[in-house]
This record gives C-alpha cells, structure tokens and sequence, in this order.
C-alpha cells in the first residue's frame, strides 16, 4: 500500500511539473514573440527616388533595409539617378525589409533603328519613344506624301532601318510637305557629274531617281547621260514641272557628245534653265 501511495504521488508531482514548466514555455514564448519579430519596430520607407543612388543605398542601409539594385535608361534623366523604387515612399514595413530601387544607366544600351518611312509623323515619333529614342528637327519637303516620312537621319547622315544604335540618339525626320504649285523650268542635267546633278534637283525641290546604265566604277566622275522629263520640248521651249515633283536620270561612267546631244534633242544645255 505504502509503494502504491507513493508512486501515485509521484505521478501527480511530475503532471504538476510538466503542466508548470509548460505554462512558463507558453508565456515566455508569446513575450519574446514580439522581439522574434520585430514587432514595433516598423518603419516607413523614404523617399529616395530622383536622389542619386550612392545617396539612396546608404540613406535606406541606415534604416536597417537591405537593398536590392536593378537598371534601365531613360534618356531624359542623369546616370545613375533612382527612377523608382518599391514598396513605394510612405509604406509601413518592418527593419530588415528589402527595397528595390531602379537606376538609370550611365550607358545606354543599343537599340535597332525602327523603319519610319512613309509612316505619319504622328506614329514615327510615338515609335521613336518606344524605342527610347528622341525626336530630332523636323524639316519639310515638298512631296506627294504629305505628312508621311521621307528621311531619317541622325547627325545629317540618313540611318538604315534595323541599324544597331544608342537609346537616346537624336533621329531628325524629313517629312513630305505636298506637291507645291510652284512651276519650275525642268532643270538641264544630261553632261553634268553625277554629284554635281543630283544637287542641282535636290536644290531646285525636285526628287529624283537614278537609273544605272552599264558598270559604274566611281560616281563622282559618272554623267547623266538622260534625263525624263527632258528639259526642252520638241518645239525648244522649256518644260516645266511643279517642285515637288519627281525625274528621273540615267547614269553611265562614260557618255559621248554626240549621246548627250541626242538625248537633250540636240539643243545646247542652259545654264539658267531658261528656254
């Protein structure tokens, strides 16, 4: 009886423990719970955007959050200046909370240049910013296109379509400005270099377009060997054409006189373009 008492009181001793000491676990674990996890301790992201990132890292380190760094390139704003950031400016997070904020590069990555002929000026410069690229001067040209691209260029050179080239390039458009009603003389160029012709028509607002004949081994020395429309009529008056307008030029390396002549109706060239 004696050894049956004391176990039973053994037992209910060691229950009383285990409920005891259990009880301390509990209470002291929902205590620490809130230093576990920081509870209290929430902060509110700063403002760090537009500052420049050096400056950005060290304010949010200061703050206990760890920083995350992505890039992109927006011409119109500084290298290395923060552009955005998340959670965003006010958010309330805990210590330790990571932050991702993107900067803007110091070198703009290589983008193809879009093909903006014959497109409208307003969809050209809306495919410029997609492809983070600037609109540059805009010039006209008398052409039946109106309103539609007819040259793109940067730094006066035209660029090819697909051509691989900086993201914030300036790309200058030339845009066609409708046929003009002015009336000109068509020029006489049938003898002259082809360099020296096509910027006599360039200059007179005339598009032209070149017509190859044979082999051409160096076009600064190559002639306009024919012209349409010719600059005389069969009656020898000048013919005329609205600026704008377009004329074609055939170009060989040699030409005889006696070809050229043939070709301007055997009526000498004017170097006024008068009749």
């Amino acid at each position: 009886m004696f050894v049956k008492e004391e176990i039973r009181q053994s037992f209910w001793f060691n229950l009383v423990v285990v409920l005891v000491v259990s009880t301390v676990l509990y209470i002291l674990f929902f205590i620490s719970l809130g230093w576990i996890t920081a509870h209290g301790k929430e902060l509110k992201i700063p403002n760090v955007t537009n500052k420049d990132m050096k400056s950005a890292i060290k304010t949010l380190e200061d703050m206990s959050f760890d920083v995350y760094v992505d890039s992109t390139y927006d011409p119109k704003l500084p290298s290395f200046v923060v552009m955005s950031q998340i959670p965003e400016v006010g958010a309330v997070v805990k210590s330790g909370r990571t932050v991702f904020i993107t900067v803007n590069k110091k070198m703009p990555p290589l983008t193809p240049m879009p093909n903006l002929i014959n497109l409208s000026f307003r969809i050209a410069e809306i495919q410029l910013k997609n492809n983070k690229l600037v609109l540059g001067d805009t010039s006209y040209q008398p052409d039946i296109a109106q309103g539609a691209v007819l040259k793109q260029l940067i730094n006066g050179q035209e660029i090819r379509p697909g051509q691989m080239i900086p993201q914030g390039s300036r790309v200058s458009l030339v845009i066609g400005d409708g046929l003009s009603n002015v009336q000109l003389n068509v020029p006489d160029v049938v003898g002259m270099a082809y360099p020296e012709a096509v910027a006599l028509l360039a200059g007179s607002g005339l598009i032209y377009t070149t017509i190859i004949s044979g082999e051409i081994t160096d076009t600064a020395t190559a002639v306009v060997s024919n012209q349409s429309p010719k600059a005389m009529n069969e009656a020898g008056t000048a013919n005329h054409i609205k600026e704008g307008d377009i004329i074609d030029i055939t170009v060989k390396q040699e030409a005889t006189q006696e070809e050229l002549d043939d070709n301007r109706g055997g009526k000498p060239r004017s170097d006024n373009n008068t009749p």
